[in-house]
């Protein structure tokens, strides 16, 4: 990737990188048997639905927006899984959805009878309260959490109507993390395993990380297959697909120093455009830098909103940075342009893919209409 070819600030989709990424992810679909579909809440990058489509034809939505985009976009019905739905958009979200899974045993019993001769089929997110997750932030089976019914609300077995149950407890997670969740879930709600059509297992299901054991993932699947082979299994992941597939190009538009420390100042911001970073939090690699050496050129790279927390750090280079030099932060394709703001009226970064004909191509730049229209 010629990066002296990108306008800054941009999000770049690599596009060799994304197909690896596809072809891993069909690989495991066909050999395991299962459905895989793509979870827009990590990716809507909706300009390359037609390269997924090549690999992939579903997805999962989380909100009316998504569901309408599966149907628009991807050209298929949705996968639909909603915290709450209301009775405004729950038309328009049965008219978009191929598959309804409900938060609740109360929102089902709302909105089930609704769905009733429209060829929809409905689940039931379940908590099976143990997850590997760490951080309480993504972590939905957290002690109280609000989402998925336990065991517990069950006694008296699942409600009429209910094709499949749904669980999503993982995050970036390994197929080990995924074998120990199965067995609790089998444990707990294995006796309802033979009313329902199919298990959705959510997401989380980082198969394109380098170090993922994807051999174990497919034996995993087809071990829990094979002793139930009547229910379709459906994974959703969403990091997955666009794991280590592009960037964010930035640069220096400032250097300034308080006390010591040494700030970079971007045209990008770490509250608008890479929330993650502040919210998990985690530290994001730059092509060309490394943690804070001692003796080397060390710098905070501060973001271009006036949040004081608009910042994070330090990396150290071999050379001390100029105004207007390209500061690249890796894999920012996923969970980065879903979760963008225009928060403050910051310059938002254009989008664009370079191609695998070694090309870049603009596809989308922003302006103050983007901002003004968002606002009334």
């Amino acid at each position: 990737m010629d990066y002296s070819k990108i306008p800054s600030p941009c999000f770049v989709l690599d596009e060799q990188a994304f197909r690896k990424n596809l072809a891993l992810i069909k690989s495991v679909k066909d050999r395991a048997g299962v459905e895989i579909i793509l979870a827009f809440k990590a990716f809507a990058m909706w300009s390359v639905f037609p390269i997924v489509r090549e690999y992939i034809p579903y997805s999962t939505a989380s909100s009316l927006a998504e569901a309408r985009l599966a149907f628009e976009e991807m050209g298929s019905p949705a996968h639909t899984y909603g915290p709450a739905y209301t009775e405004k958009e729950f038309p328009a979200i049965m008219a978009n959805s191929s598959h309804i899974t409900f938060n609740s045993l109360s929102q089902f019993s709302r909105f089930y009878p609704q769905t009733e001769g429209k060829n929809i089929s409905c689940g039931l997110r379940i908590n099976p309260e143990f997850s590997d997750v760490e951080t309480d932030l993504y972590n939905p089976c957290a002690p109280g959490s609000r989402l998925g019914v336990s065991i517990d609300l069950l006694s008296e077995g699942l409600p009429i109507g209910v094709d499949g149950l749904h669980f999503h407890t993982l995050c970036e997670s390994s197929s080990f993390d995924l074998e120990r969740t199965l067995e609790v879930v089998e444990a707990k709600f294995g006796k309802y395993f033979s009313q329902i059509k199919w298990l959705n297992m959510g997401g989380g299901h980082l198969m394109t990380r380098a170090d993922y054991d994807v051999e174990h993932l497919i034996t995993v699947l087809k071990n829990f297959k094979s002793n139930y082979p009547h229910l379709q299994l459906i994974l959703e992941p969403g990091s997955a697909f666009a794991w280590r597939t592009g960037v964010l190009v930035s640069s220096v538009v400032d250097l300034v120093e308080n006390q010591g420390v040494k700030t970079a100042m971007l045209d990008v911001s770490f509250s608008c455009h890479m929330p993650d970073c502040i919210e998990m939090p985690y530290k994001p690699a730059i092509i060309g830098a490394t943690d804070a050496i001692a003796g080397k050129p060390t710098y905070r790279m501060g973001g271009n909103s006036c949040l004081s927390g608009d910042f994070y750090g330090d990396w150290s280079f071999d050379e001390a940075l100029k105004i207007g030099d390209q500061i690249i932060f890796e894999d920012m394709i996923h969970y980065t342009m879903v979760k963008t703001t225009m928060f403050n009226g910051v310059s938002h970064p254009s989008i664009g893919i370079w191609t695998k004909e070694n090309e870049f191509k603009l596809v989308r730049e922003f302006g103050y209409e983007d901002y003004k229209s968002r606002i009334s």
